[in-house]
C-alpha cells in the first residue's frame, strides 16, 4: 500500500497443497479479498490484485519456465526444515521432494545443496 502497488505476484503452487494450505487458490482469493477490505487503498477503490502465475503448473514446467527466463535456481530455497548454520535443504520434506522431482522431470540439474 505504501508503494502504491496494485498488483502483487506470489509463487505459490497448488501441487504443494498437501501440507501447505496457503498454496490453494481459495487462500489466494481470500487474501486478496481481505487485503481489499483491510487497507485504505482497497476501501477507497484502488483494488489490489494478487496473481499466482505458477498455481496450476507442474513443478517440471515451473523449472523449465524459470530456466528459459534465466532464473538462477542456486539462489532459490524451497525447504521448510533447513538444517544447520548453512540452512541446507533437508531433502526429506514435501517441498524438497517435490522440488527434486521437478528438476528431474524437467531434465535440468538441481543446484540445491541437500543435507541428506
Amino acid at each position: 500500500e505504501t508503494l502504491g502497488a496494485c498488483d502483487v505476484f506470489i509463487g505459490v503452487n497448488a501441487v504443494d497443497y498437501s501440507g501447505y494450505p496457503d498454496c490453494r487458490p481459495e487462500f489466494v482469493d481470500a487474501f486478496e479479498r481481505a487485503a481489499n477490505l483491510a487497507t485504505r487503498a482497497g476501501t477507497e477503490g484502488s483494488t489490489l490484485r494478487v496473481h499466482a502465475p505458477l498455481m496450476d503448473m507442474g513443478k517440471d514446467a515451473i523449472v523449465r519456465t524459470g530456466t528459459a527466463l534465466g532464473v538462477d535456481y542456486g539462489m532459490t530455497h524451497s525447504c521448510y526444515e533447513p538444517i544447520g548454520d548453512d540452512a541446507l535443504a533437508c531433502g526429506r520434506c514435501d517441498s524438497c521432494r517435490l522440488r527434486a522431482k521437478g528438476f528431474l522431470e524437467a531434465g535440468v540439474p538441481d543446484p540445491t545443496r541437500y543435507a541428506r
